[in-house]
This record gives C-alpha cells, structure tokens and sequence, in this order.
C-alpha cells in the first residue's frame, strides 16, 4: 500500500466543522487542509480565529485546484446532492456528513453521481468507529454470543425549543426528517451494522407537544430483521435532559447492551464481560456538539486508508442507504399506520 499525503479542502463550517478540524490536525502527518470554505464571512472569521487553516469564500477555488485530492462536505443535507455533484465532477473524492441527502431519491442519485465520476464517496455515521460497538461487533461475527433473536434501540435524547427555532431546522426542506434522518440515523445505522437488514416496521411517528416543528420529534416502532429477529425502535429529542442511546441484542448464548460508549455482556454460562461503563457519549443534551473527536478522527482515518488502498470506505455511499430505506419504512409506517417492507439495497 502505497501512502501519500493527501490536500484536502473543507466546504462548510457550520456546527460540527470543529470535530473535523481537530480531527484533521490530528492527522497532520497524513493530510494537508488546503482550504475552509463557506460563503459567509462571519463564519470564515470565526472558524480562522480557531483553526490554522486559509479559508476562501468561493467553492470554485477548490474545484479549480488540481492539487485538491478530497474534500469534507458539512453543508445542510439539502445541499449535499448539488455540491457533491459538483466536487464529483471535479474529480474529487467527498467525504460527506450524514445524512446522504434530505430523500432517499436525491440520496440515490448522489451515490450514482459519485460512482459515474470515478470518485470515492464516505459517509461519517462515526458511531461505528466507537471501541465498544466495533468490540460487539467482532463478538457477533466470532459466533461468541449466538444467533441474534431481537434487538431493540432506544434513542432518547433533549433538544430544546431554540434549537428547532433556528431558520430550516427539523423542516422537510432543510433537514429532510426530524428524529430519524437528523439525529437517531447515527444509532440506527449501527443497529443495521450489527444486526443485519431490516426487512418491516410497524409503529408510529409523530410531533409531540413539547416541540414546534415540521418533522417527528418521537417514534415508536416494532421491527423484524430479515434474519427474523424481533425488535424495537424507541426515539425522541424530547426526553430531558438526554440520556445514553442504547442497543440490546437477545442473542442464543447470552444479551449484549450498548450504551453509549459502553458494553456489558452477560453469557448464560455466567461470564460477563464490560468493554467500557455504561454511559453516554455526549451530545445528548442541548448541546449536540458535546462530544469528542474521536470517532470523525477515524472516520477521517478510514476514508484516507480507503483511499490508499484503492478500496471503498467502512460506511460507502451505497452502504449509508441502507438506513435511509429503514428511516423511509418507519415514516411511512407512522404516517400509513400499517406494516411496511423496508426496500431491498439496491432497490
């Protein structure tokens, strides 16, 4: 394998941007940020104050390097399909932040825009670089805890009323979806990982009282996994002060809680194991951008081996649609009150 030291390029500097540029001063050794984008001054201002980074306010600088290997892309969802395309086309590899675009259509057309154009495409879903969930993940794929028979998630986290006041946020235009698309998508996408495709939901969406907003703000679902496995889906921004996400696999030898950045096995046999506390990562509360850098360091980290490698990233374009077609299933579920199938991959 070949490493080389890669220029890459920052387009948006909105809330998470922070993660990603300690991330990428972390990995000085591997890459060079060439360039911080955003039209708006004041963020380029207030980013530069921050970061040792050159900013520029048009994208057609980036575009215009030859010498730009890969941009981050943070900009709203409803942008993604546009700008991405654009990078595409340029011949720049995209690292883009969740979700993939505010529909899963849009979302579809921009994976086949990145794979007509020769490019390599990467979401950040992070919750998969987490120690503890990558440590269930080997014990499930070892055969240590037995087949899977239910796996339920519980997404209860606090966003106050301020954070929807702002212009776009939790409406379909902006943001695509509310609890699903903007904020469970991290947890559910992990949930997938583990234990493999859903194949129906059934439940209800809705906004409740405690908010004003377009999108749902609280989801309550049965769902079947295509290896029969029976679970449940439990998610809300309503639920103060926020508390840890939480995954629970029933498995034949024993039972597997994830919580946050925690892991406690229980075997039948009596042995137990804890990879880490049972606790929350942060990012739960009023403040979603609690929480370290960690795992954007190795979503970063990954995409750049994926890129030396000649390989596709650990969470491809193709593979972040598979939680898009679930969060489609449950909405429709909500809205139609019957069972719907979740869509093939590829379909």
């Amino acid at each position: 394998m070949t490493v080389q030291k890669r220029r890459v390029a920052l387009v948006g500097l909105g809330m998470v941007v922070g993660a990603h540029a300690r991330s990428l001063m972390d990995l000085a050794d591997r890459v060079e940020v060439a360039y911080a984008y955003s039209p708006t001054a004041a963020r380029r201002e207030a980013f530069a104050a921050q970061f040792p980074f050159p900013t520029c306010e048009r994208l057609e600088t980036i575009l215009e390097d030859p010498g730009v290997d890969s941009v981050i892309v943070m900009t709203p969802a409803n942008t993604h399909l546009d700008i991405v395309g654009r990078c595409a086309a340029a011949g720049k590899n995209v690292l883009l932040e969740k979700p993939v675009e505010i529909t899963t259509e849009r979302a579809t057309r921009l994976v086949a825009a990145c794979e007509a154009a020769g490019v390599t495409l990467g979401i950040v879903l992070q919750y998969r670089f987490r120690p503890a969930g990558e440590a269930l993940a080997r014990m499930l794929a070892g055969g240590n805890l037995g087949e899977i028979a239910g796996c339920s998630t519980t997404i209860r986290l606090w966003r106050p009323q301020a954070y929807y006041d702002e212009p776009g946020r939790g409406s379909l235009a902006r943001d695509g979806g509310g609890v699903l698309l903007t904020q469970g998508i991290h947890t559910l996408d992990l949930m997938l990982s583990l234990a493999g495709r859903a194949a129906e939901v059934r439940g209800f969406a809705a906004t409740s009282p405690l908010h004003v907003m377009e999108t749902e703000d609280m989801v309550a679902a049965g769902i079947r996994f295509e290896n029969g496995a029976l679970g449940t889906v439990d998610a809300t921004t309503a639920a103060y002060p926020g508390f840890a996400e939480r995954i629970e696999f029933i498995c034949r030898n024993g039972t597997a809680v994830l919580a946050g950045t925690g892991l406690d096995v229980a075997f039948h046999d009596g042995r137990t194991e804890l990879v880490a506390p049972l606790k929350t990562a942060g990012g739960t509360g009023a403040n979603p951008m609690d929480f370290p850098h960690d795992w954007h360091r190795s979503a970063i980290a990954d995409f750049l081996d994926a890129l030396d490698e000649r390989r596709s990233p650990r969470i491809s374009g193709r593979e972040a649609l598979k939680v898009h077609r679930l969060i489609d299933a449950l909405i429709e579920a909500g809205r139609s009150g019957s069972s719907v199938a979740v869509a093939a991959d590829g379909a």
